[in-house]
């Protein structure tokens, strides 16, 4: 995960909160097997600075710099991705045990968790420069999973359909604003969206 911190001159206009609001949840969902076994120290860290910087973050939008922060524009409905993801994390997981359906919970909820950020910038019609690297870093960040998976299949036989159906879910969210970002951003233009 790609957290923007805001220095104290700097405004995180542009920055839906409701996103990262999801992304805690997320980690949240997926890291509580923290309290119910130990993998390493390594492991352990780096779950709780997940944690930590996702609360961190929403800390940062909706306390410190609520100032700054547009809710007016980040207007996205999460309860119509919050919802239907936990009712699908139900349904289909891979183990019917209350960590496990948090687990599958939370890899459903990642590959959505974007959309009210691209909601925002679609009622805006346009982003901050310092916004379009974020959200390329966040779906790079995804798409680079891609070749996780096939590493993983190749050299330890691991397949989980859960997590790649989810990932190419949130890839393919992510492939209209890798076009903008592509065509516009890296040629020095601002992100905006055509009329």
């Amino acid at each position: 995960m790609v957290t923007l911190w805001v220095s104290k001159n700097m405004r995180h206009f542009g920055i839906s909160g409701k996103s990262q609001i999801l992304f805690a949840i997320v980690f949240t969902t997926r890291y509580l097997d923290l309290l119910t076994s130990f993998i390493s120290l390594y492991n352990t860290c780096m779950k709780v600075i997940y944690i930590g910087c996702a609360y961190a973050t929403v800390y940062l939008i909706y306390m410190k710099f609520r100032a700054t922060y547009d809710g007016n524009h980040d207007s996205f409905r999460v309860e119509f991705l919050v919802v239907p993801v936990g009712g699908l994390a139900v349904l289909i997981n891979h183990d019917f045990s209350f960590l496990e359906i948090l687990w599958t919970f939370s890899i459903y909820l990642e590959s959505v968790a974007i959309l009210p950020q691209l909601f925002m910038i679609s009622k805006t019609g346009e982003a901050e420069t310092i916004t379009t690297h974020y959200l390329f870093c966040l779906g790079l960040y995804r798409a680079l999973y891609l070749f996780n998976w096939i590493w993983r299949f190749y050299f330890e036989g691991f397949f989980d359909m859960i997590a790649i159906v989810a990932g190419v879910v949130q890839t393919v969210l992510y492939c209209d604003f890798f076009y903008l970002y592509v065509t516009k951003v890296l040629k020095g233009k601002k992100l905006s969206l055509p009329a």
